[in-house]
């Protein structure tokens, strides 16, 4: 038996076997078995007394005898029962389902082991198809027993969990010719790592729970360990191959900007982040960083600012964003922000016209226009530069890797990376999804800048709401309502934007409303938005499209309809459309009255902080690292036991421990670093190509 034999082979099982097994649990060979990890364990060594018995504890073994058997009702509602009694009390026993042979069969009157999970009923405890050994059969427990995934077509076929845990067991016993320690030695008496074979032996029949918890921090360490080392190694490989284009210069464009037409005092981290790229782009490697900041910190500032180097140095630079309205929003800020030092930006999307797209595509080509915002647009291979040399992408989990690297592909030397996200990543995910990338953060607010006030509140406070907003409206500022959904849904009953566009007009009379929605053509949204943005409407009554692409510093208050439907993330993003400007500024959840468990999580995470790192790590605990980062770039997901919403410190030790090691011995050339390498090459080299950026 070796690692890679097909699992058709292994006793009991044979080809149709295998191909089931296959077909439903994804396991073709021995390997695959190993890491078929248990969902839970059984205690078969503690007896229970029945008038110790409680409907909370989880499976119990009792010791007694079944008596009294006979057959109650009639068709469908026909069942065997029965009675178990020891020397502390009865309780009932039931087959809803049963064969002749397995009423013959049931040993009356003869002292046996029952286990299964007991109800509670009118004072009465019963279990339903109890396992039952007799006594003289009985196994001698060897600790917690494991039981195995399963589905009904399995158990259908008797692959049930005693048939997974006879073949685990079989396998288990060729551990030691199976598994070569993978982690140094010298790691595992330093972090206290339990062997490698001792440890998959512990994950499937652990001694106690002592032993299952060293095996699982062991796996989980393994997982971890792995998954660094493939970035770190990717990393060490673009910093040694990937040239880039020195950036040596800080010349007119920069200084003359920072100087003279700076809008605002940098902030301490801005400065520290212009630095962190400032250093990146002078070196003859390509860039590749990951700028984070919370909605409203001033990314798009530091991303002029490194825009304005790659002009000093003759070179040209793009910024990508998913949507046309995010796309707009930027070229907005951008135009804004250089008018007056007279630098030219264009705008490239799907809805640029003919004419405009010649004239953009003539002064790329010539140099004469340094700096192109744009959509996927700009991946189109009539879209040539004379010479690309920087290249930001916003929120790059929208785009796939194949649309990233036509960008790199548009200049001989690829292009310095800078890529943005707004959505705030918790620490273990940055830790894992971006360990190929140099991170850094803006963790400051602009100065002057006034935290939102974020109340709660219900549909009996509604009026109440409405004239607190007209209060604001009679101050001069201006009002966002968001909805959920454009039109009614039969099947959900929360609030629309349709159905209450009227009601907002009629009460707010004498105010002008404007109306933004996914289904408006691209020149109707934009209309919208300026004519919110130039102040002739005093409110806004917007789906969720608003979550990007509006900056409005005088709208002071965001009513967010059915917040409870909306993800945290989400209501942050929306948060963020208001408390742009020097004025305080509220935002309003209003809800029903009934409200599940998590929907009280993250209103109450919304009203209790600011913070968007904060609000990331509820959410990652609600939805779960895939669906925070989108499933289509998930590989985080092949983790089967590392968590990453609670094993911060294992990703940490992991990631320090790859840090050392090649610090060492980048290439692991070291006899110690053999099985660790031969390991990686085997089974990760490759498999995270997912994550990279450039």
């Amino acid at each position: 038996m070796s690692l890679d034999t097909p699992v058709e082979f292994l006793k009991s099982i044979g080809p149709e076997r295998a191909k089931l097994i296959r077909n439903v649990l994804d396991i073709v060979t021995v390997e695959d078995f190993l890491n078929f990890y248990p969902i839970r364990y059984l205690d078969k060594s503690q007896v229970y007394d029945i008038k110790n018995l409680s409907d909370t504890l989880p499976e119990v073994q009792l010791k007694g005898r079944i008596i009294d058997l006979k057959e109650l009702g009639e068709g469908r509602s026909k069942r065997l029962a029965a009675k178990f009694q020891d020397e502390t009390g009865i309780i009932d026993l039931v087959w809803f389902k049963y064969s002749k042979w397995l009423k013959e069969q049931l040993p009356v009157n003869k002292t046996v082991y029952i286990f299964g999970k007991v109800t509670l009923f009118n004072s009465q405890f019963s279990m339903a198809h109890p396992e039952i050994e007799v006594e003289e059969l009985k196994e001698k427990p060897t600790g917690l027993l494991p039981i195995y995934p399963g589905s009904e077509k399995l158990s259908k076929r008797g692959l049930n969990h005693k048939f997974f845990q006879n073949v685990l067991r079989s396998i288990c016993t060729q551990i030691p010719a199976l598994l070569t320690e993978n982690i140094p030695d010298a790691v595992r008496q330093k972090l206290k790592l339990m062997p490698r074979g001792e440890a998959y032996l512990n994950i499937h029949f652990p001694g106690d729970l002592r032993k299952y918890e060293q095996a699982n921090r062991r796996i989980k360490f393994e997982e971890a360990f792995f998954f660094q080392l493939s970035y770190a190694l990717k990393k060490q490989h673009h910093q040694a191959n990937a040239i880039g284009n020195p950036f040596t210069l800080v010349g007119d464009y920069f200084t003359t900007f920072y100087r003279d037409h700076l809008p605002f005092p940098l902030t301490n981290a801005q400065k520290r982040v212009i630095r962190e790229i400032r250093t990146d782009m002078r070196r003859p490697v390509q860039m590749n960083r990951l700028l984070q900041g919370d909605v409203g910190s001033g990314k798009t500032i530091v991303a002029l600012l490194a825009m304005l180097i790659a002009m000093d140095n003759g070179f040209q630079s793009v910024m990508m964003a998913p949507t046309e309205i995010l796309a707009q929003q930027h070229y907005n800020s951008l135009k804004e922000l250089t008018e007056i030092a007279g630098i030219q930006i264009r705008l490239l999307t799907g809805s640029t016209k003919k004419s405009e797209r010649k004239s953009i595509h003539d002064s790329l080509l010539s140099g004469d226009l340094s700096i192109l915002v744009g959509t996927h647009a700009v991946l189109e291979d009539i879209v040539q530069f004379k010479n690309l040399g920087l290249a930001i992408i916003d929120e790059q989990h929208r785009f796939g890797v194949a649309q990233r690297a036509r960008l790199w592909a548009k200049n001989r030397i690829p292009p310095h990376i800078l890529v943005m996200t707004a959505t705030p990543i918790p620490r273990t995910l940055a830790m894992s999804f971006y360990s190929d990338l140099d991170v850094s953060v803006i963790d400051e607010m602009p100065l002057g800048r006034k935290p939102i006030i974020t109340a709660h509140r219900r549909e009996k406070d509604r009026l109440s709401v409405f004239r607190f907003a007209q209060e604001e409206i009679e101050k001069g500022r201006q009002v966002y309502f968001v909805y959920p959904l454009i039109e009614e849904s039969e099947t959900l009953d929360y609030k629309n934007l349709m159905e209450n566009f009227d009601h907002i007009v009629q009460f707010f009379e004498g105010c002008n409303v404007t109306m933004l929605h996914g289904r408006m053509k691209p020149n109707e949204k934009e209309d919208a938005m300026q004519y919110f943005a130039s102040g002739k409407a005093q409110i806004m009554v917007a789906t969720t499209v608003i979550e990007v692409g509006v900056n409005v510093p005088n709208a002071s208050v965001m009513i967010i309809e059915s917040a409870e439907r909306f993800g945290l993330s989400q209501l942050h993003q929306l948060r963020g459309r208001v408390g742009r400007g020097a004025e305080q500024s509220y935002c309003i959840l209003m809800t029903s009255d009934k409200l599940t468990k998590e929907s009280r999580i993250r209103i109450k995470t919304m009203t209790e902080t600011n913070d968007g790192f904060k609000i990331s790590e509820v959410d990652m605990q609600l939805r779960g690292p895939g669906d925070l980062l989108g499933t289509q770039q998930s590989g985080i997901l092949d983790f089967k036991k590392l968590d990453l919403t609670t094993d911060a410190k294992i990703i940490e030790a992991s990631k320090d421990t790859v840090a050392t090691i090649l610090q060492k011995d980048p290439f692991l050339a070291l006899p110690d670093h053999q099985n660790l390498k031969n390991h990686y090459l085997t089974h990760y080299r490759g498999k995270t190509s997912w994550g990279k950026i450039s």
